[in-house]
């Protein structure tokens, strides 16, 4: 790369069905898909245009094992994030909440079985 280019982050996540992950992840994280790439992809982008683009890229097998790199969602309200994923289609993983550090947070999954974390940071002293 020269000094003048800049390479842009996407995140590529898999998925079996795109309209039912694209709706998931629209509504958990306020983005707006669409459909700039045709076939087996679907652009995620966020409302305001700022943040980066989660592209969700179908593919025949189903998901194997446990991800290499997940998403957190960082959140003021544990309790209240996680109920509104879970109406949203997302999976508990964990029954208890884990902690460490003074970060809070629960293990998900989204409708395909991916691993992504919601979590509450510390409290202010």
């Amino acid at each position: 790369m020269s000094e003048h280019s800049v390479a842009v982050l996407a995140v590529v996540l898999d998925c079996s069905d795109l309209d039912r992950s694209a709706r998931f992840w629209s509504e958990v994280l306020g983005y707006r898909a669409e459909d700039a790439y045709p076939g087996r992809y679907r652009k995620l982008l966020p409302a305001d245009g700022n943040g980066f683009e989660l592209l969700l890229q179908q593919v025949p097998e189903p998901k194997n094992g446990k991800n290499r790199m997940h998403l957190d969602l960082r959140t003021p309200d544990l309790d209240a994030e996680v109920a509104r994923v879970l109406a949203a289609g997302g999976r508990r993983l964990t029954d208890t909440p884990m902690a460490e550090d003074g970060w809070t947070w629960h293990a998900l999954a989204d409708p395909d079985g991916n691993e992504f974390c919601v979590l509450q940071p510390p409290q202010p002293k």
